[in-house]
């Protein structure tokens, strides 16, 4: 199963802002019932695009400057970094399907492996 990583003020911009893949942030703390709404959701979209989208998370207690940084003013903020593009996010519980929508999730998805074609059936003589 994928993992959803921590990050910090020290490591966003190593894990989030240079990624060369999309990722999903999750801004919450550990006394927001909301937030604890979010996680499962979460865990959802990590494990679905695994490998195409990382998704990580920020306490904003612990991390204040991304907060500030962010204008992160109510949790849960869900917010999502596409490479070279400016974020966008959603504040407050979202299930999987809506923020695949928000935020266009499906064009993220590993393509399908090219099944082998079959091999010719020899004809038999009988």
């Amino acid at each position: 199963m994928a993992e959803i990583k921590a990050v910090t003020d020290a490591t966003f911009d190593e894990m989030v802002i240079n990624n060369e893949r999309p990722v999903v942030v999750d801004f919450w703390a550990t006394w927001c019932g909301p937030c604890k709404m979010v996680a499962p959701e979460m865990e959802k979209i990590a494990a679905k695009y695994d490998g195409a989208v990382d998704v990580v998370k920020v306490d904003v207690d612990a991390n204040p400057s991304l907060s500030q940084k962010y204008g992160i003013m109510s949790i849960p903020t869900i917010a999502f970094f596409r490479p070279g593009q400016q974020p966008m996010g959603v504040v407050g519980f979202r299930p999987m399907e809506q923020l695949e929508q928000q935020f266009g999730l499906a064009s993220f998805t590993k393509p399908a492996a090219p099944t082998a074609p079959a091999a010719p059936v020899e004809p038999t003589v009988g």
